[in-house]
């Protein structure tokens, strides 16, 4: 009887999967309820950078539109624009057409080899410094911690009843959030149009309606992703995380807790401190001070995780209590996992750049950025293209000859007027025509074509069907700089019925 009264320990065993039954669905939780993050205040060396890193990113970000550089009278003086109008991209000195798309495929290449690189060396060093959530999360957090106050502050004011100064100073956090998101998404419309021009035309109400839906989109995501997602990004929209762990090996340079120095945990007596007394705990006090400082929430103590962006200030946080506990700094450290494995054997360290990981991706890195600046130091300035009419093929006229219709686009890409020579070669052409042109003596034609423009011709071309080589005779067109002497061909074929020769 009394066996029949024994309860089961409430320990179920390890590595035995649990059964719910299927009354027991409704109460399975399917995603963690968000536990709010409040960084708090640091300073150190990588809250410096990180200041820099946000100063320098936001300065780029708001300024360039308003760089200029002289492209010459036909052209925007804008120094970055990508014209959406004409499809050009302008860049400083370069001018992508939308023909040299692949440019583009280019930069998305290296910057994607570059993060490779930078992974491999330093980490996630671009998601704690440069990612553009991180930088507008960071201004977000200092405008909050300059109106709510530091950690404790806010924590208290979010859990505190809603009275008259919880109102102005929440509304008044929100409120500056829209103003930067707002600016966030004004900025942005400037790399599509004149800056001075579009901005006039924003206060005025003469801008496009594109132009204040792209504002309103940027100002609302920007709104929502740094002011209420913050670490929520990092954690579940951002795919990096995912996979970067694939880019790393024991001598990449991350953010490593020493728990060889540093455990076992346990507080300190002020007392034992005041009489130097050596502790029987390691150098970690338990203080939560890197908890705290970080901007995803997580304990570095308990290794490198998923949500670590690679920022740092657990580093700061963690040498502020070492320097007032007396111990030495760095129990957390920017450093590689081998070096501290050496630290914890007595052994000498060493920081490897020159791995063979890193090799590979700056091999690579070197030859995307080398195709890409030979093919911009040698890219033609003039491009033809020809489009042959398919219906019909050809047309039979009176005196028995046949005739193809075939429109030309030039494409002259200099920031001068030019006037190119079209000639044909390859085909005995008995009658050359250009609809609205003259032709010259020698029967070829001047194409005048604007600067940083395509100009569009009509051509039909006859010849005697004796004198092709059946349905399809090969030839080219050729037009002629008749300034600079540049030329240009593009083959093409002349459509005939077929013939006994």
């Amino acid at each position: 009887m009394a066996m029949s009264t024994l309860q089961q320990p409430d320990i179920e065993p390890k590595n035995v999967p649990h059964i719910v039954d299927e009354g027991d669905y409704d109460e399975v939780p399917l995603y963690k309820k968000r536990d709010k993050v409040y960084p708090k205040r640091v300073s150190g060396r990588f809250r410096n950078l990180k200041w820099f890193a946000l100063i320098a990113l936001l300065g780029i970000y708001w300024v360039v539109p308003w760089l200029r550089w002289d492209r010459g009278p036909s052209a925007p003086d804008q120094a970055v624009l990508i014209d959406m109008d004409l499809g050009r991209a302008y860049f400083f000195f370069i001018e992508i057409w939308p023909q040299e798309v692949y440019y583009i495929t280019g930069i998305l290449i290296m910057a994607a080899v570059g993060l490779f690189l930078a992974t491999s060396l330093f980490g996630r060093i671009w998601c704690g410094y440069a990612c553009p959530q991180t930088v507008w999360t960071d201004l977000f957090m200092l405008v909050e911690r300059y109106i709510q106050g530091d950690r404790n502050a806010r924590v208290r004011l979010d859990k505190s009843k809603w009275t008259l100064e919880k109102i102005w100073k929440i509304s008044a956090t929100h409120l500056a959030w829209i103003v930067i998101s707002m600016a966030t998404g004004g900025a942005f419309v400037l790399y599509f149009h004149d800056a001075p021009t579009v901005m006039v035309d924003i206060f005025t109400a003469n801008a496009t309606f594109g132009t204040y839906v792209t504002i309103a989109f940027l100002t609302g995501s920007t709104y929502l992703l740094a002011g209420w997602a913050r670490e929520q990004v990092c954690t579940y929209m951002c795919p990096w995380p995912r996979f970067q762990s694939a880019m790393l090996d024991d001598e990449s340079m991350i953010v490593t807790y020493e728990s060889w120095r540093g455990e076992t945990r346990g507080p300190i007596k002020r007392k034992n401190l005041m009489r130097g007394e050596v502790p029987e705990t390691g150098h970690c006090i338990d203080c939560h001070a890197c908890v705290n400082v970080c901007p995803t929430g997580i304990d570095i103590r308990d290794g490198l995780q998923m949500e670590c962006i690679g920022c740092g200030l657990c580093i700061d946080a963690c040498n502020e209590m070492m320097d007032k506990v007396g111990f030495p700094r760095d129990l957390v450290r920017f450093d590689s996992v081998q070096n501290s494995q050496l630290r914890a054997q007595g052994k000498a360290t060493r920081v490897r750049i020159i791995r063979p990981r890193t090799i590979f991706y700056a091999v690579l890195l070197v030859l995307v950025a080398s195709v890409m600046m030979f093919g911009l130091a040698n890219r033609s300035v003039l491009e033809l293209n020809v489009l042959r009419d398919r219906n019909p093929l050809f047309v039979a006229l009176s005196d028995g000859d046949v005739r193809n219709g075939y429109t030309l686009k030039v494409l002259n890409k200099e920031q001068a007027e030019k006037t190119y020579v079209l000639s044909l070669d390859g085909i005995d052409a008995t009658d050359f025509q250009i609809i609205g042109l003259t032709p010259n003596q020698d029967g070829t034609y001047d194409l005048d074509v604007a600067p940083d423009r395509v100009g569009s011709f009509r051509v039909f071309v006859a010849a005697d069907p004796q004198t092709l080589d059946g349905k399809s005779t090969p030839f080219e067109f050729t037009v002629t700089d008749k300034e600079t002497g540049n030329t240009e061909t593009y083959d093409t074929v002349f459509a005939g019925p077929e013939n006994d020769r």
